[in-house]
């Protein structure tokens, strides 16, 4: 008589280090150059499945009053309801629900996007993960670079002026980068 074997998958938890990372999205001004912002304050988690990085799953929040581009009167639009409006939708997020190894050192992670209460299916290229490290207090991180483009109007982000000279003040297309540092928990 044989007994079923049974398979242990290594999973690990990894929560993201908001002080080594970053959420950046560019977005093209008046037709003719890229302005570019960041939101300050991102929490997330990743579990990891080393043996099957399709079984591994990832989210990530941010806070969207902690947006910041280097212009007060900007962000203060931005934050305004004519774009993210921070006091009716407070967060973005995204879940993802799907992670492929493209090659060695590259992912394709797709999954649920939502901005201003709206989602949407988004596809992160990913480079990453870097190999495990430990910094000088013993912990144990990894780190990836993902990029996507979106199209805000997508998200209901629709405000725009038209340019006395033809074109609009505000691009449609933007490219958002994440630059995070994940800690073993």
């Amino acid at each position: 008589m044989s007994t079923p074997q049974t398979t242990t998958t290594a999973k690990s938890t990894w929560n993201i280090d908001p002080a080594h990372s970053a959420a950046e999205f560019k977005v093209k001004h008046m037709m003719i150059s890229n302005v570019k912002g960041h939101f300050a304050k991102v929490t997330g988690v990743l579990t990891l499945d080393e043996a099957d990085l399709a079984n591994s799953r990832v989210e990530a929040l941010i806070e969207a009053a902690s947006l910041e581009t280097r212009d007060a009167q900007r962000d203060a639009h931005l934050k305004s309801a004519d774009f993210f409006d921070v006091e009716k939708f407070p967060t973005l997020s995204f879940k993802s629900t799907r992670i492929s190894l493209v090659r060695a050192g590259e992912l394709a992670i797709e999954g649920d996007l939502t901005i201003r209460g709206v989602t949407r299916k988004v596809l992160f290229s990913v480079e990453g993960p870097t190999p495990p490290a430990k910094d000088p207090w013993g912990n144990t991180r990894v780190a990836v670079s993902a990029t996507t483009k979106i199209s805000r109007k997508d998200f209901g982000l629709t405000w725009n002026a038209a340019l006395e000279g033809g074109g609009i003040l505000v691009g449609d297309e933007v490219t958002i980068t994440l630059d995070v540092q994940f800690v073993n928990a």
